[in-house]
């Protein structure tokens, strides 16, 4: 391998939901974990806290590597000022659901591209979310499926989750976790990414 290959692509995530997507559009990637402990992380705003928490996951993952372009990504979900990460139980995703039920909150992802041992990019992406009124039962009986278990703000918006959502104002994918055409932009910066940004329509499954 010579410095004018293509740089390896790494996806410093261990969510199912992005290891999907990018399978979806055919970007060839080796997936890392990243370990970190996000709770630790000081912030004074959400979207700081999604950025940097993106960033400190490209670095741990960037040390197992001599190149290649690490791609990072935090999600997390704010209604009123407040931070909805994964929820610890059943009780506290339907204490979420409760929370947000009828409301519309913000979907805050922040993005990581690092070339190793080089320069990085970072940004955040945006996207309001309509959550359309539910009582009690209805919360509990979603919860009782496990899919809001391991979700920011307890939902999956491509999942059983959709039949809550009333509308999305922004870009879905981001919703789901990683913001492509954000993504993409950023991206070009160390390597072509005409061929995947031309698969996003065609990602239907997860829309």
């Amino acid at each position: 391998m010579t410095e004018t290959d293509p740089l390896p692509l790494i996806l410093a995530s261990a969510s199912p939901r992005r290891r999907e997507l990018v399978a979806a559009l055919g970007m060839s990637c080796e997936f890392a974990s990243a370990d970190i402990e996000e709770d630790k992380i000081p912030y004074k705003t959400p979207r700081e806290l999604a950025i940097k928490t993106a960033y400190a996951k490209a670095c741990e993952v960037e040390k197992r590597y001599g190149r290649g372009l690490v791609i990072a990504a935090d999600t997390i979900v704010v209604l009123d000022g407040k931070v909805y990460m994964k929820p610890t139980d059943a009780a506290d995703a339907c204490r979420m659901l409760g929370e947000l039920s009828g409301r519309a909150h913000t979907v805050i992802s922040g993005v990581a591209v690092k070339e190793v041992g080089k320069g990085t990019l970072l940004d955040a992406v945006e996207t309001v979310v309509h959550i359309r009124a539910m009582e009690a039962p209805e919360i509990a009986e979603y919860v009782a499926t496990g899919e809001p278990l391991d979700k920011a703000g307890a939902y999956a918006v491509q999942g059983l989750g959709r039949e809550i959502v009333s509308r999305i104002d922004g870009d879905y994918f981001n919703v789901v976790g990683l913001p492509l055409t954000r993504l993409f932009e950023m991206m070009e910066d160390f390597t072509d990414v005409s061929e995947w940004r031309e698969r996003i329509k065609d990602l239907e499954s997860f829309n």
